[in-house]
């Protein structure tokens, strides 16, 4: 994969999966100028359970480390909030840009070990898209 420059004047795009189906997991990452658009979707039937916008900015317990701020939309009968939301926090404060992130995860009559399952390919998902090499514009 080629590294991705965050900070320019256009659009690329990577795709990142986890797991095997019914448990996989995708994402797809928009390099949109400086700030990063992730839209993950997982399970039977992807779509849009919530959205988080997170913003990176010292952290409060020690100023030389970076955090974030995110707010969080979620669409009524979801799940996704918690997801999306720890998603962007970590991604923004990676990549020390704006983040936004869509998340929709849905199995037909999901067991506990299946939302385990999903759940835990989300975040090795997320951990690849963190791993993911960047350059920055000066």
């Amino acid at each position: 994969m080629n590294k991705a420059h965050i900070g320019g004047t256009r659009m690329e795009t990577h795709h990142f999966q986890v797991g095997q189906y019914p448990h996989r997991v995708e994402a797809l990452v928009v390099i949109n100028g400086a700030d990063v658009a992730v839209t993950i979707g997982g399970g039977s039937a992807y779509h849009i359970g919530a959205a988080a916008v997170a913003v990176p900015r010292p952290s409060l317990a020690d100023p030389n480390r970076i955090s974030a701020s995110a707010s969080v939309i979620c669409v009524t009968g979801h799940k996704e909030d918690e997801l999306a939301r720890a998603a962007a926090l970590r991604l923004a404060a990676r990549f020390q840009r704006v983040v936004v992130v869509s998340a929709g995860l849905h199995l037909d009559d999901a067991s506990p070990q299946d939302i385990d399952a999903l759940t835990a390919n989300f975040h090795a998902l997320v951990e690849q898209v963190a791993d993911m090499p960047v350059t920055y514009a000066q």
